[in-house]
C-alpha cells in the first residue's frame, strides 16, 4: 500500500510491535497470537490485525504469527534492513548525550557528524567525532549521504536550522527543540519534548 494511505498512528505502532516481538524471540518463542501481542503493547488484538492488514497477510488462523517472519517483515516495512546516516546539530549537553548513545548504532542508525555554531564548541570531541562548524554542514550532508538530522538546539534557532538541513536535501528531522517547525510536506518531523510530556503526566498525579 502507498505510504500516504497508511495512517501515521499505525506506522508509530509498528516499532512497538517489533520491540515486543524481539523480546518474545529472545525468550525462545516461535509463535505469538494477536491477543498476546496486543497485551504486550497495550492495544486490542483487533487493532493488531487491522494495523498489519495495511501491509499484507502475516498470520495463520488458529496458529497466530511466526515471530521471526513477522520481525523480518516489519523490519522491511520500516526500512530497518538498511543503514541510515544521521547528523546531530547542537553540541550542548543533550547533543553530547545523543552522540554518545550506542543504541543508535545497534539499530543501524549511524551518527556521522556533530555540528554547532558556537566557536567554543567547534573542535571539541564528542564520542568518536569532532564538533564541526555549521558552515561545513551542506558538504558533510552530501559526502555522507545523510538521511536524518537530529536537532538539539534552542527553540530560537530551531526553524533556521531546520530550513538549512531541508535545503541540503534532508527529509527527516528528529526535533528536541520545544517548538513546532514549518517544513515542506515531504519532510517528516518527529518531536521529542520531555517537558511537555512531564507537564501532561502531572495532570494525572
Amino acid at each position: 500500500m502507498p505510504q500516504t494511505m497508511v495512517p501515521d498512528v499505525v506506522v508509530r505502532r509498528l516499532p512497538l510491535y517489533l520491540q515486543a516481538l524481539n523480546h518474545l524471540a529472545e525468550a525462545g518463542r516461535t509463535l505469538v497470537s494477536s491477543t498476546e501481542l496486543g497485551e504486550a503493547v497495550g492495544v486490542s488484538s483487533a487493532q493488531i490485525r487491522k494495523d498489519l492488514s495495511f501491509f499484507g497477510e502475516f498470520g495463520r488462523p488458529g496458529l497466530g504469527y511466526e515471530i521471526r517472519y513477522l520481525i523480518s517483515a516489519l523490519q522491511r516495512i520500516l526500512q530497518l534492513d538498511k543503514d541510515w546516516h544521521m547528523v546531530i546539530i547542537g553540541a550542548g549537553a543533550l547533543g553530547h548525550a545523543l552522540a554518545n548513545y550506542r543504541g543508535f548504532e545497534d539499530h543501524r542508525f549511524a551518527i556521522v557528524g556533530v555540528f554547532d555554531h558556537d566557536p567554543d564548541r567547534v573542535g571539541a570531541r564528542v564520542g568518536r567525532l569532532l564538533v564541526e562548524p555549521m558552515e561545513l554542514l551542506p558538504s558533510r550532508i552530501r559526502e555522507n549521504h545523510v538521511d536524518i538530522a537530529i536537532l538539539s538546539v534552542p527553540a530560537r534557532s530551531a526553524q533556521a536550522v531546520a530550513d538549512q538541513v531541508v535545503a541540503c536535501g534532508v527529509r527527516a528531522i528528529l526535533n528536541y527543540a520545544p517548538m513546532a517547525l514549518s517544513t515542506p510536506q515531504d519532510v517528516h518531523v518527529t518531536y521529542i519534548d520531555p517537558i511537555a510530556r512531564l507537564q501532561a503526566m502531572t495532570y494525572y498525579l
